[in-house]
């Protein structure tokens, strides 16, 4: 057997070398022929682009911030002294000069009628001292008393004089501390809980909190901005890359709540401040909101959306054509000159809904390819076509046949 395969060796070998000569012969025949082996160029491919037009964009920003009260009021103690009674209920609205407590009145009534008897006493011994200087005004011309006694009866006139200035004071102080005791509500708002309760001892010199009274129907939302933000925003402002609003102060701020809700009511921007946080590298933005259902609270945290300017000229380019290198730039594939595919790098400054605002990279008329990236590289040919969101209802795409195999 072993003699027999060492035989058939040479036999196999050339049987083996006559075909794969064969099959060399008949694969340049097809070449010349022009067969399905000649080396045709590959069919381009379809890829769909967006044609870039320059149109003019209103840039927002988004910042966060909180909400506060348009007013704030801490109703305080301004007398000492026993809390009687509580005239309102927590949790309601009250209106400017409702009572809200009543603090023990009967010292400051017997402190003003202390004070009252005090004028009548000083005004008693004012008369008495105006009668004595016009009797020493007589003795004095006849020499029947000595000038020092005249000026002794004219300096106590001055005296009792002065005594019902003081006890008039008095009394005007009297009397606002017996008012005192009326605690009323500075402004109109919603009050909160009380933060003492009937027979308490409160005290003007520390100033007891009583309540806390806040409007509402208007709320303020400030929000921080990075420095280099608004100084960037200025500058283009000043060069012109953007156009400021006709009236900054007056532009329309909008309010997005938790979960992306947005606020019915728009704001307007009150001021920018003009301090920057040492801690944060940033500036406060304050903006008013009207709030006549109540629906806003103070301590919210909410997204303003400011108006920035104009862009007149803005590129926007679709983010299905943006992808991000090695580097982190942002880069396209561009249809270029003879449909070749062009690789570009992108300044891309921020998204506006599914488009990247553009400013360098890109320019009016170019044609970015946003379908189809996984089957392209720089440099080869494609045939451009709209893309799939862009073709009419009920086109039909054509049905290409596979050629025969030979």
């Amino acid at each position: 057997m072993q003699r027999l395969l060492t035989a058939a060796l040479p036999l196999i070998a050339a049987t083996a070398a006559l075909l794969f000569q064969t099959a060399c012969s008949d694969n340049k025949n097809a070449a010349h022929a022009g067969g399905p082996g000649a080396g045709a160029a590959p069919a381009a491919t379809d890829v769909g682009v967006v044609t870039l037009t320059a149109e003019p964009i209103t840039l927002t920003r988004s910042l966060p911030g909180r909400t506060s009260a348009y007013r704030i009021a801490e109703v305080r103690a301004r007398v000492n002294g026993i809390v009687q009674k509580r005239l309102f209920t927590e949790g309601t609205n009250v209106k400017e000069g409702d009572q809200l407590y009543q603090i023990d009145p009967e010292p400051y009534e017997a402190a003003l009628a202390s004070a009252e008897a005090n004028l009548a006493r000083a005004q008693a011994t004012h008369a008495a001292a105006q009668l004595d200087v016009q009797r020493y005004a007589d003795l004095v011309k006849l020499n029947a008393v000595s000038r020092q006694n005249y000026d002794d009866a004219l300096s106590a006139e001055k005296i009792a004089a002065a005594d019902i200035a003081a006890a008039q004071a008095a009394i005007k102080t009297a009397k606002i501390n017996l008012a005192y005791t009326k605690v009323y509500a500075p402004i109109s708002g919603h009050i909160g809980k009380s933060e003492i309760t009937e027979g308490a001892y409160v005290q003007a010199a520390t100033a007891t909190l009583l309540t806390t009274i806040q409007q509402i129907d208007k709320l303020y939302v400030d929000v921080v901005q990075p420095a280099n933000n608004y100084l960037k925003l200025r500058a283009d402002i000043e060069s012109g890359r953007l156009k400021a609003a006709a009236d900054g102060k007056s532009a329309p701020v909008k309010l997005i709540l938790t979960g992306d809700a947005e606020y019915p009511e728009s704001g307007t921007l009150e001021f920018t401040d003009i301090t920057v946080d040492p801690g944060t590298s940033s500036i406060t933005v304050r903006a008013l909101f009207p709030n006549p259902r109540g629906d806003l609270y103070p301590g919210l945290f909410v997204h303003a959306r400011l108006v920035e300017g104009v862009k007149p000229s803005a590129l926007l380019v679709p983010q299905t054509g943006v992808s991000r290198n090695t580097k982190g730039q942002a880069t396209a594939l561009i249809v270029g000159k003879d449909n070749k595919v062009e690789l570009r790098i992108l300044t891309a400054e921020r998204t506006i809904g599914d488009k990247w605002l553009v400013t360098s990279g890109v320019s009016d008329g170019d044609q970015v390819i946003v379908e189809n990236l996984q089957r392209i590289r720089p440099g080869v040919v494609v045939n451009p076509i709209p893309p799939s969101w862009q073709k009419p209802a009920g086109t039909v795409e054509p049905i290409k046949t596979k050629s025969p195999k030979n």
